[in-house]
C-alpha cells in the first residue's frame, strides 16, 4: 500500500539498510548491488517516495512550467484543448511541456513519473481508457504538487477536475433525434469504465425516459473509440432486428466511421438511418451529409483547466477541489434531420 510523506529514513528501516545505502541505490551508484537497489527502488515505486530534491520547491526555484498528459495528442480534440492550455499559462508566464500517454496506463504513468523529474510545478491530466487503478496520483498528495484532471476524471474529493456537461448533452442530442423523426435510436459509447460513457448513457436513457420508450439494451454497443472498434458497433447495430434509425455516436470519429459504414451497407443518411456525434471537430462540416454535433468549447475548456491549477500552485495555502462543469451546444446538421 502507498504510504504518505515517505522519507529515506522510512524505506532504509524498513529494508535493514544505512539511509547513505538508500541514497545511493535510488541514484543508481555502481558501488551498490543490483539486489539492493531492485529491493530500494521496489519499495520506493510502492510506497510513492519521491525526493524533496526532485519535488516542486516552489520557495527556492520556480521553473515557470507545467506538465499537461493527454491519451491522443493526434485528435484535434486534444489538441484544441491543449491550445487553450497553453494560451492561458503563457499568459501568466508559464510554459507548458506535453506527454502523450497513447490510452496505455503504463505510458500514463511513465509520463507522470517523466513531468515530475522535469520539476513542473503543476500537471493536467487526461486518465487513459485503460487507467483503472489512481494510486500513481498518490505521490501528487504527498508532495502537495498541484494537479487537474479534464474530461476523463478521478478522485474528485481530492483533485479539481474540468468536465463537459455530458448527460444533459446526450439528452438534448437523443430529444432531438426523437423531435427530428427517429423512433429506434441507437448509442455506440466508449469503454464501460470511463466517466464519460456512464455519463452519456444516462443522458441517452433519460431522454428515452422523457419519450416513453422502453430501453433496449442491444441498442447500446461499447467500443474502444477506434476506428475498427466502431465499425465492429455500427455492422452490430445493422443486425438488430429492427435495424436502428439513428446512431448517437460517442464522438465525431466514431461517426465518420459509422456513415461510411452505413453508405457501405445501401442505407441513406439520414432518410434511412440519422447519425450525430459529439465534440464538433473541423470534419464534421465538411462529409457528407454535415454531421450533427455537440459543441464542445475546448479552448474555454482548457483555459479553465489551466485557471484552477495555477490558482493552486500561486496559492500560500492548499486550495479545496473545485469540479467545474462546462456547458456545450448542440449543433444541428444535415445529418440527423429525418422530417
Amino acid at each position: 500500500m502507498a504510504r504518505k510523506n515517505v522519507s529515506l529514513k522510512d524505506i532504509a528501516e524498513k529494508l535493514e539498510l544505512s539511509i547513505s545505502t538508500v541514497s545511493r541505490a535510488l541514484k543508481d551508484h555502481p558501488d551498490i548491488s543490483v539486489d539492493v537497489k531492485t529491493r530500494v527502488n521496489e519499495l520506493a515505486r510502492r510506497w510513492n517516495y519521491f525526493s524533496a530534491k526532485d519535488s516542486n520547491n516552489k520557495k527556492n526555484n520556480t521553473t515557470k512550467t507545467i506538465g499537461v498528459v493527454v491519451p491522443n495528442m493526434e485528435k484535434n480534440f486534444y489538441a484544441s484543448i491543449i491550445s487553450g492550455i497553453e494560451g492561458y499559462a503563457k499568459k501568466e508566464g508559464y510554459f507548458i511541456i506535453i506527454a502523450n500517454s497513447r490510452e496505455n496506463y503504463e505510458t500514463e504513468k511513465e509520463c507522470i513519473k517523466n513531468l515530475l523529474k522535469l520539476n513542473v510545478e503543476g500537471l493536467i491530466v487526461c486518465l487513459t481508457q485503460e487507467t483503472r487503478d489512481f494510486s500513481h496520483f498518490d505521490i501528487m498528495l504527498s508532495n502537495t504538487i498541484p494537479l487537474v484532471f479534464f474530461d476523463r476524471v478521478c478522485r474528485t474529493n481530492e483533485f479539481s477536475s474540468v468536465i463537459a456537461d455530458n448527460a444533459d448533452a446526450a439528452k438534448e442530442l437523443t430529444l432531438h433525434l426523437f423531435d427530428s423523426g427517429a423512433e429506434n435510436i441507437a448509442h455506440i459509447t466508449g469503454p464501460k469504465k470511463l466517466y464519460i460513457t456512464n455519463e452519456r448513457i444516462a443522458g441517452y436513457i433519460s431522454a428515452l425516459q422523457e419519450r416513453n420508450v422502453s430501453y433496449n439494451e442491444a441498442n447500446v454497443v461499447h467500443c474502444d473509440l477506434t476506428p475498427t472498434g466502431a465499425t465492429k458497433a455500427v455492422y452490430k447495430l445493422l443486425n438488430n432486428k429492427p435495424i436502428p434509425d439513428a446512431i448517437f455516436c460517442m464522438n465525431d470519429t466514431i461517426a465518420y466511421v459509422v456513415m461510411k459504414e452505413i453508405k457501405r451497407h445501401g442505407f441513406k443518411i439520414p432518410e434511412d438511418i440519422a447519425v450525430t456525434g459529439f465534440n464538433n471537430e473541423f470534419h464534421s462540416t465538411i462529409v457528407e451529409p454535415t454531421l450533427t454535433t455537440v459543441l464542445h468549447p475546448t479552448i474555454e475548456f482548457g483555459e479553465e483547466t489551466a485557471r484552477l491549477l495555477l490558482d493552486q500552485i500561486n496559492s500560500e495555502n492548499k486550495l479545496a477541489p473545485r469540479q467545474v462543469v462546462m456547458k456545450t451546444k448542440l449543433v444541428v446538421r444535415e445529418s440527423s434531420e429525418k422530417q
